[in-house]
């Protein structure tokens, strides 16, 4: 962070603040935990802040501490309103656009309160007054660390806060295998450890915590995949149908793209979600090495995000956006 943006933010929160945090739409282990985090550290500072999801988090997530105060924008549209209308300020976390928070983005747009960014995202917008953008960073909650040390904060991490930091790292970093993962990582959850977090639980209950459904649906993927060894490509399609057959629920297909890349010789892996209610297909990309994902997908599916991993979505239909689909992999 720059100089004036944390003499700016430190002024802001000289006295009790009522401070919304919000992440984004359809939010991940980072977004929850970020937004968690800062949460019980603005609660320490003597604040008044609440976390406003634009819509539902996932259940693996649930746990989480302090996830039951979490507001839902799309289940109360009014009082989600009145909520964001009586805030001071506004952090927003793991975004930089706010299309990011879907309808909420209609009520942010007419506030006139400070907007402060912590974010790890490329090409960031520029609605924030405080902006904390750093594309080196692998996670929203290791900038999260850096922000409260910055804010001479360091010593009111506890054992909630270190466990919602750690989540996001941990979720963010393929469990520290991407290579955004570096030295200063590891130090950080190394702090987080002798904290108190229980590392090992955290773990158990982000990834051995399935469904028998949620396994069912994860085979139907592996059946579905496509291979396309001579273009080092594969990639995944799950439709409606599909869904409904084995009970999705939000977060059932979170990490589905990565078996991809988990092919010998495959670099670059996708996935295809039908979603009929919003007539569109939602696309997650992961790729290894150099090839930008994030390009492609501002490219060709209106999306973006990291080199490595990045969203998009289709206003096709399936058969006509993977048809688009193969014949730009055909073309690279």
């Amino acid at each position: 962070m720059n100089k004036d943006d944390i003499k700016g933010i430190r002024q802001l929160l000289t006295s009790p603040k009522r401070i919304a945090i919000i992440p984004h739409r359809s939010p991940d282990g980072d977004a929850m935990g970020s937004t968690l985090g800062l949460y019980h550290f603005l609660l320490k500072l003597g604040h008044n802040p609440f976390v406003i999801a634009p819509n539902e988090f996932p259940d693996f997530l649930a746990w989480l501490p302090g996830s039951e105060k979490v507001s839902v924008f799309e289940k109360d549209k009014e009082t989600g309103i009145r909520m964001l209308q009586e805030a001071d300020i506004v952090f927003t976390l793991d975004f930089n656009a706010l299309h990011r928070t879907g309808e909420m983005e209609h009520t942010l747009v007419t506030l006139k309160v400070p907007f402060v960014m912590i974010d790890h995202h490329q090409k960031p917008d520029s609605y924030a007054t405080f902006m904390y953008s750093d594309t080196t960073f692998g996670s929203t909650c290791e900038m999260l660390y850096n922000f409260i040390r910055e804010m001479d904060g360091e010593h009111l991490i506890d054992r909630t806060i270190a466990t919602c930091i750690y989540t996001g790292i941990v979720t963010d970093s393929g469990s520290f295998r991407y290579p955004s993962t570096t030295s200063a990582t590891h130090r950080i959850v190394a702090n987080l450890i002798e904290l108190g977090i229980d590392n090992s639980e955290v773990h158990t209950l982000l990834f051995d915590n399935n469904s028998f459904d949620r396994l069912q649906l994860m085979g139907q993927a592996l059946q579905n995949m496509k291979v396309f060894p001579e273009h080092k490509t594969a990639y995944i399609t799950l439709s409606q149908k599909e869904l409904d057959q084995h009970h999705y629920v939000k977060g059932d297909t979170e990490g589905l793209v990565n078996y991809g890349l988990s092919i010998k010789g495959i670099i670059f892996a996708a996935i295809f979600i039908e979603h009929r209610e919003e007539n569109i297909i939602k696309i997650s990309f992961r790729s290894q090495g150099n090839f930008d994902v994030n390009q492609f997908a501002r490219d060709h599916f209106n999306g973006g995000g990291h080199i490595n991993a990045a969203g998009g979505k289709s206003y096709q239909n399936m058969r006509d956006t993977i048809k688009k689909f193969e014949n730009i992999i055909k073309s690279l």
